[in-house]
């Protein structure tokens, strides 16, 4: 039986020590590897915010499960991308390390040059989503409203809806398109964004190409 190394991170010490969040990593990854027929033999949880060019420096978990990964010949298992990092230059230096990665939401066939692609894609969304709450804030700011009120938290609220473009006809197609896949029997959320690409669905930022946990945010609204 092949062996892996299991690593969760939560972002704040409030989740580390609560384990909100740790315990559905884990079970997404125990799942996974269960599945795939994988021995974790090894488990490593951090409370980082994982923040800043010298992310991987700070994570001394992370730094373990890829010395005990390398030694081991055996791939790291997270459930979601951005529990490893949520920059592509952080994920560009992990790849350097040599350790194959395994992220359960992707699939276990998913190579370095998606999970670039997938962390670039991220990227770009949240980039997309903080100019226009940016934008949002300077115009309520410009019109008199008192930033930390509820009127400003509304639009700020109503910045980040306009992430899916055309806000309710975009995000209507999608789930359209996706309830029809679902019909044809594919069930996985990567099966979905790649049929989702093909049928060339705008995704929430309007790109060509959708990923796995694009599907599973518009899924569970």
């Amino acid at each position: 039986m092949p062996t892996a190394i299991s690593y969760t991170r939560v972002s704040t010490s409030k989740q580390g020590q609560s384990g909100l969040g740790l315990e559905g990593q884990q079970a997404a990854i125990d799942a996974f590897c269960a599945q795939y027929g994988f021995d974790i033999v090894g488990r490593y949880t951090e409370v980082e915010t994982g923040k800043g060019h010298d992310a991987l420096d700070r994570r001394p978990k992370l730094a373990a499960a890829l010395a005990h990964a390398r030694k081991l010949k055996a791939p790291v298992v997270v459930s979601k991308l951005d529990r490893l990092g949520r920059d592509v230059h952080l994920i560009s230096g992990l790849m350097v390390e040599r350790v194959p990665f395994i992220v359960t939401e992707l699939g276990v066939d998913t190579d370095p040059f998606m999970l670039h692609l997938y962390a670039a894609l991220a990227e770009k969304e949240r980039a997309v989503i903080s100019a226009r709450t940016k934008a949002a804030l300077k115009a309520a700011k410009a019109r008199g409203v008192k930033l930390g009120s509820p009127v400003a938290r509304e639009t700020v609220a109503n910045a980040r809806a306009h992430r899916w473009g055309d806000t309710t006809a975009n995000r209507a197609a999608a789930l359209k398109a996706i309830e029809e896949i679902r019909a044809t029997g594919i069930a996985s959320a990567r099966g979905i964004a790649r049929e989702l690409t093909a049928r060339k669905v705008p995704t929430p930022t309007g790109s060509a190409i959708w990923a796995a946990a694009q599907v599973q945010r518009l899924i569970q609204g």
